[in-house]
């Protein structure tokens, strides 16, 4: 299988799990994205198209830990954004998985948010 095809299935994905789920003021979409050397969470209001925390390992805070998209990165991550997110006043979630597989690096990720304190 190539690689078009591939990103096509991972779009489809996406797209299944958005008609599933969206994010409101009262518990936005906590959505994670990871790419071959960083990774991008944010907490998305659906309803006003605006993003209330964002957070990335290449975010200059945390660019000298020198995060990586493995398992530690997202751990570490997953912390990061969970405590942004309690100083934001979120506290709620619902948590897309942006079209990823819930397991390895995903989980570790939503487990250290959860470990922080958010809920979903």
């Amino acid at each position: 299988m190539n690689t078009t095809a591939k990103a096509q299935l991972l779009q489809k994905r996406r797209w299944r799990i958005r008609q599933k789920i969206a994010g409101t003021a009262a518990r936005p979409r906590l959505t994670v994205k990871f790419t071959g050397k960083h990774i991008y969470a944010q907490a998305v209001n659906d309803d006003a198209a605006t993003t209330a925390v964002f957070v990335s390992s290449v975010a200059p805070d945390l660019r000298a830990q020198h995060l990586k998209a493995n398992l530690a990165g997202a751990k570490a991550l997953g912390a990061a954004f969970g405590a942004k997110a309690k100083a934001a006043g979120i506290t709620q979630v619902v948590f897309d998985r942006n079209g990823r597989p819930y397991h390895g690096k995903v989980k570790a990720f939503a487990d250290a948010a959860r470990a922080a304190g958010l809920v979903f």
